[in-house]
């Protein structure tokens, strides 16, 4: 090879070598207002769990809960939609999975004084999910507020003819087979029992788990439900956004504050109390008198929000075994007891109907701004006590 032939092979090997380089080093960095910038690439952890760098300035509001988080987490959230999914509250269930992370809870009693949870999911990945139960026909009033088909996740439900027919409406509304991620129709891998998730026995009907990721995995491949659907219309384009606060100053909260309430009467298994924490402006959460935990994280559940809605409560009369099947009255108006910053506030709530926004005012109609963070709903039947102290 003579000099030149060598000098061009030589050159040729250092631009490869020099961009390889340059590639290994900057793949992990974006520009950004022509500066270079770390991109954050998220991890999976613990429980199954898209995590992010917890150390990126927080600037990006969660549309669910004003809650804020880093751009990378933005971008991830963005190409999915709210996803919810129905949560046991069974003695025999707890602790239970991936509740820390949910946006908003709603909790009502399902049958038989058992109160059954509906958490939504948009903002944070929340892992291992469960045990999640069966639809109840008041829960599917309130996810229906999270925009054009949000993702409703399942093991069966009421299908008694009648007005308490969860599975039935599912299908009026045009959901199955869709949005609707019922484990009966979905089964293995995206659902599995976990007979020993707890440590100890329990009945099966305690077992069914799953993951938020692959719930929206699935509902991305096999229905083509992202954050768009197949028409390329936005889940979002008529989601009506709560409107949100800063936290009050802590010289202006209390030094403590505790609400406690039972959803059915004799049955302290599911009595809440939320306990104030001045510092964190948090509530935190006892379940039958015990701190209520996250199996993924051992940590107390706590929400920035806690909202009671006072609701007419029937029986269904459908002839279920026992006359078990609820029915709550979500559509109208009523009473509302909404306590953040350790502070209650009585006003109402109003819904107009099943796909409406559920509006909360103070006793002066004015519409309330709740704190940037963790919303919890308990709906209980109109006269219970809550005891404030």
């Amino acid at each position: 090879m003579d000099n030149k032939k060598k000098n061009l092979f030589i050159a040729l090997v250092i631009y490869i070598a020099s961009t390889l380089i340059s590639y290994i080093l900057f793949s992990n960095f974006a520009h950004v207002g022509g500066v270079i910038t770390p991109v954050s690439i998220p991890k999976i952890g613990k429980d199954e769990r898209v995590a992010f760098d917890e150390s990126l300035p927080k600037t990006e509001e969660c549309p669910l809960n004003g809650a804020k988080y880093s751009k990378p987490q933005k971008q991830w959230w963005e190409k999915h939609r709210p996803l919810g999914v129905m949560i046991e509250n069974h003695q025999e269930a707890r602790p239970q999975s991936g509740l820390s992370y949910a946006d908003v809870v709603y909790e009502a009693v399902a049958e038989g004084g058992i109160t059954r949870l509906l958490a939504v999911y948009y903002c944070q990945d929340a892992g291992i999910i469960g045990p999640v139960r069966s639809a109840r026909t008041y829960f599917l009033d309130f996810i229906s507020e999270y925009g054009d088909y949000p993702l409703y996740v399942h093991v069966g439900g009421a299908n008694t003819p009648g007005p308490a027919d969860a599975l039935g409406q599912i299908g009026d509304y045009g959901w199955r087979l869709y949005n609707d991620l019922n484990e009966f129709s979905i089964s293995y891998p995206t659902f599995k029992r976990d007979y020993d998730r707890l440590g100890r026995t329990i009945a099966t009907e305690h077992t069914m788990y799953s993951s938020t990721d692959n719930l929206w995995t699935y509902a991305a491949k096999t229905r083509k439900l992202t954050n768009k659907d197949k028409d390329g219309n936005s889940w979002d384009e008529n989601f009506v956004k709560y409107s949100f606060k800063e936290d009050a100053k802590e010289t202006e909260r209390p030094t403590s504050q505790v609400i406690a309430f039972n959803f059915w009467k004799g049955y302290g298994d599911y009595e809440v109390a939320w306990t104030y924490n001045k510092t964190t402006n948090l509530y935190a959460r006892t379940n039958g008198g015990v701190p209520h935990k996250d199996k993924n994280n051992d940590k107390q559940i706590t929400a920035k929000n806690g909202i009671v809605l006072f609701m007419t409560e029937r029986r269904a009369n459908d002839g279920y075994e026992g006359n078990l099947h609820m029915l709550y009255g979500t559509k109208g108006t009523g009473r509302a007891s909404i306590f953040m910053d350790g502070q209650e506030i009585n006003g109402t709530w109003s819904k107009k109907d099943r796909t409406s926004r559920l509006i909360l005012r103070d006793n002066r109609g004015r519409e309330i701004e709740v704190n940037k963070g963790p919303i919890w709903f308990a709906v209980t039947a109109i006269g219970t006590s809550v005891v404030v102290k």
